[in-house]
C-alpha cells in the first residue's frame, strides 16, 4: 500500500474506514496527467508521439499507458460529476480566467498562455472529478458512495 503521508483516512457512521489520496497528491497526479499529455513547451506525450514512427520502440506501450490513464480519469469525472458537472467546473474555471483577464493579469491574445490555461484547466477538471465526493463530504458532512445497504 501507499505510505500514510499520502493517504487520508476517515470513518463513516457505520464505522467503516474510508481511505483516499490526500488532496495535494491527487492534484499532483491530475496535473501530471494533463501536463504530461500536452503542454506548450513541447516536452510532452503528444509531441513525443508525432516525432518519428509511433510504432517503434516503446511508443505503443506509452500509447496504451496514456490511454488507460485517460480512461480512468474520464471515468472518474463521469462517475462523480457527470458531463454537466464537468461543464460547470469548466465554466467556473473560464469565469476565473476571465476575471484574471479583466484585471490584466492574463493576456488571452497569447496562444502560449491559452495553451497553459487549457492544460491546467483540464488538470483541475480531472482533480475535481477525482475528489468530488470528498469535496461534497467536506461541504455537507455526507459521503456520496456507490455502496448500498444491500451489500
Amino acid at each position: 500500500m501507499l505510505p500514510d503521508f499520502l493517504i487520508q483516512k476517515a470513518h463513516t457512521k457505520n464505522g467503516k474506514e474510508v481511505r483516499h489520496l490526500r488532496w495535494w497528491v491527487s492534484l499532483i497526479l491530475s496535473m501530471a496527467l494533463a501536463l504530461g499529455t500536452w503542454n506548450p513547451t513541447g516536452h510532452d506525450f503528444v509531441h513525443y508521439m508525432i516525432r518519428g514512427n509511433p510504432l517503434e520502440g516503446f511508443k505503443p506501450f506509452y500509447i496504451l499507458i496514456m490511454f488507460a490513464f485517460w480512461i480512468m480519469a474520464l471515468r472518474a469525472i463521469y462517475q462523480s460529476l457527470r458531463w454537466y458537472g464537468a461543464l460547470i467546473t469548466a465554466a467556473i474555471i473560464i469565469a476565473f480566467v476571465y476575471g484574471l483577464h479583466q484585471y490584466k493579469l492574463v493576456d488571452l491574445s497569447n496562444w502560449n498562455t491559452l495553451g497553459w490555461i487549457g492544460t491546467v484547466g483540464m488538470g483541475l477538471i480531472i482533480w475535481v472529478g477525482l475528489n468530488a465526493s470528498i469535496i461534497w463530504k467536506t461541504m455537507t458532512g455526507v459521503y456520496t458512495t456507490e455502496v448500498t445497504d444491500e451489500e
